[in-house]
């Protein structure tokens, strides 16, 4: 298979309007006629369901949560990038565009990056006008701040509830559109599997997460905006629900799944304190703007933080990085907190955590402005901790975060499978190998208002003699009854362990063998300890209750059986990937002083992988990466 990326002709700059130019249109009164379906709430999802709402198609939007209020957007705390260079401190949509191609690790498309920093510009207008409560500055302009990564202040921001307030912004264009009766939403009802017919997506199974019925939904086009599957290492920043299932029954059916194992991990997590935790709070990294990492310079250390002297204090990211200290991205800055950690040097009572110290810039800005700035995450590190950072250091640590690898799609946000389009973190397009802060809420908020509403039309305007789509014929039949079987074999099984047994150990395999660093020997084990886990699941999992009733259980066994797939591509791909670059961090390649080498010459690719069957192994299909704007470079943060 030979991967078409379609990237529009002419300067990097023009690619994107020039794209617009030439994009099919479907006229008023032909779009009442498509329908299309889209899953998941988030702001991907929310945004272009109101969007194509609002421009008079028939839409069908699905969550498993009770409300899209709830889907996992919400998490994201400490702000949206967007290149208005409001503090006028040199920014432009080319230094984003740099910064980001640079922050991956030189493992992305440049056009899509480039536009992704172009639509910035529009994003926050839009968010301002949908009542989003950015903060201002005292004379009523927005500001700004930093993120890991960068040297400019892009960050628009609402405190420490930024991805609550644009999903609450996205959430109400959607129910003006659910209001006018142009889109139609399922709430409690979970994808679990997708539809085609004639080599096209045309629909997808979904169960009804209250009753346990099974039902057929059918489009022209389907939309996949599920999130990202880094809950697969149990403890993780993300939603106990969050799962990468739409997107792994998907790539089932023929969408190839691009750079699974790069995973970050986010350096800004507080740490595990016991085996009971289901999962792991995230703690902004905007933090990192006032805040500085520090590990005491003599191992195991007992005293409290407070008595250890500031020269018996190592800043290991101002000293390793003085160029960007504690805002190195988030790739470098986790590797770094492990890596003093593993030395002997970590804190707290497990000794698995960092310091993240306020107490020079209370000095130096006053308790109320940083109270001001980041109260509630203060007010959040207290009831969860019993800590007061205010008066003593946070204690932080790296934690599964956020997938830069999802389905892979070509410039029209397509993937693999004519009509099956997937946006924001379910797919791979504009991150690369590392995703830098405060990128995400914007490639899923762009995606959704300003990108796909043209490709997606683009597409629909050839199926508008196409006519209704059935789902009484036989491919729906045949995909609905393979459901139904797959949650009788479970509840057939019987066995003695839970499915949360399975993933917590699925997951601690993965964290130790593919999680921060990895290496030959131990993802060759990994691999075949994932198949052993897996066929001890199917012979020793207990998935208590009914099958054609409100069952929690059975959501979760159906979630990790697709665990134990992606976990064994994610190996597979670390495996062919002899190269550091970005999350993926290869033992046997670095230099020196413990940097990732990356390998340009043998690796300037995405990896996109084709399922060729049960037990058998993918199959490797490489999309090159041409770089014409700017060439590959050393990353360096010194």
């Amino acid at each position: 298979m030979i991967l078409n990326s379609k990237i529009p002709q002419g300067p990097l700059e023009q690619k994107w309007d020039n794209y617009k130019k030439k994009a099919k249109l479907v006229n008023p009164a032909n779009r009442k006629k498509l329908d299309v379906i889209v899953v998941g709430t988030g702001l991907a999802g929310s945004s272009i369901a109101a969007s194509l709402g609002e421009m008079g198609y028939n839409v069908k939007s699905f969550c498993f949560q009770d409300s899209p209020r709830r889907a996992h957007s919400v998490a994201a705390q400490g702000g949206v990038n967007a290149a208005k260079n409001y503090k006028n401190d040199g920014d432009s949509v080319y230094r984003m565009f740099v910064d980001t191609l640079k922050g991956g690790d030189f493992r992305a498309r440049e056009a899509n990056v480039y536009r992704m920093a172009e639509c910035s510009l529009n994003l926050i207008d839009q968010a301002v006008a949908q009542g989003v409560p950015f903060g201002r500055e005292y004379g009523g302009y927005l500001n700004n701040r930093s993120f890991g990564g960068v040297q400019v202040s892009r960050t628009f921001y609402a405190r420490g509830q930024t991805g609550q307030q644009l999903l609450l912004g996205a959430y109400q264009a959607l129910m003006r559109q659910v209001g006018k009766g142009t889109v139609q939403l399922y709430s409690r009802h979970e994808m679990l599997d997708l539809v085609m017919i004639n080599g096209k997506a045309r629909g997808i199974i979904v169960r009804n997460l209250d009753t346990g019925a099974i039902e057929r939904h059918a489009a022209h086009a389907v939309i996949l905006a599920t999130g990202g599957y880094g809950k697969i290492y149990y403890l993780s920043t993300l939603a106990m629900g969050c799962n990468g299932s739409a997107i792994w029954r998907a790539h089932k059916k023929g969408a190839l799944m691009a750079s699974p194992s790069w995973i970050q991990v986010h350096p800004t997590s507080l740490p595990q304190s016991g085996d009971y935790q289901s999962k792991l709070t995230l703690m902004s990294e905007s933090l990192r703007n006032d805040g500085r990492i520090w590990v005491p310079s003599k191992a195991d250390e007992s005293r409290l933080p407070n008595d250890i002297p500031e020269n018996e204090r190592d800043y290991y990211l101002e000293r390793r990085y003085p160029a960007f200290g504690n805002l190195a991205p988030r790739d470098i800055s986790s590797r770094a907190a492990k890596e003093r950690i593993d030395a002997g040097f970590g804190i707290g009572p497990l000794k698995n955590a960092v310091y993240l110290d306020f107490s020079k810039a209370i000095r130096e800005q006053g308790k109320e402005k940083i109270q001001e700035k980041y109260g509630n995450l203060f007010d959040m590190y207290l009831k969860i901790t019993g800590y007061n950072a205010y008066n003593e250091p946070m204690m932080i640590s790296p934690s599964a975060h956020f997938s830069m690898g999802g389905l892979w799609v070509d410039y029209e946000l397509m993937t693999t499978i004519p009509g099956l389009f997937a946006l924001g973190e379910a797919n791979f397009a504009d991150h690369g190998a590392n995703r830098l802060g405060a990128n995400s809420l914007l490639q899923a908020s762009v995606d959704g208002y300003f990108i796909a509403p043209y490709t997606i039309a683009n597409y629909l305007a050839d199926e508008i003699h196409t006519g209704k789509i059935s789902p009484d014929s036989p491919e729906f039949e045949a995909a609905e009854n393979a459901v139904k079987k797959q949650i009788q074999d479970f509840m057939g099984i019987r066995g003695t362990k839970t499915v949360d047994y399975f993933h917590k150990t699925l997951g601690k395999l993965l964290y130790d063998y593919c999680g921060l660093a990895r290496n030959e020997e131990g993802l060759k084990y990994a691999i075949e300890e994932i198949r052993k886990l897996k066929q001890e699941f199917y012979r020793d999992v207990r998935v208590s209750g009914q099958g054609d009733k409100m069952n929690t259980e059975l959501e979760k066994a159906g979630r990790v059986a697709d665990y134990f797939e992606i976990g064994e591509l994610m190996c597979y791909d670390a495996l062919t990937r002899n190269e550091s670059c970005g999350a993926h961090f290869r033992e046997e390649f670095q230099t020196p002083d413990g940097e990732a080498l990356r390998n340009d010459a043998e690796y300037q690719f995405i990896s996109a992988w084709a399922w060729t069957g049960e037990n058998s192994e993918p199959e490797l299909i490489r999309e090159p990466l041409i770089f014409e704007e700017i060439q590959p470079t050393v990353r360096s943060y010194k």
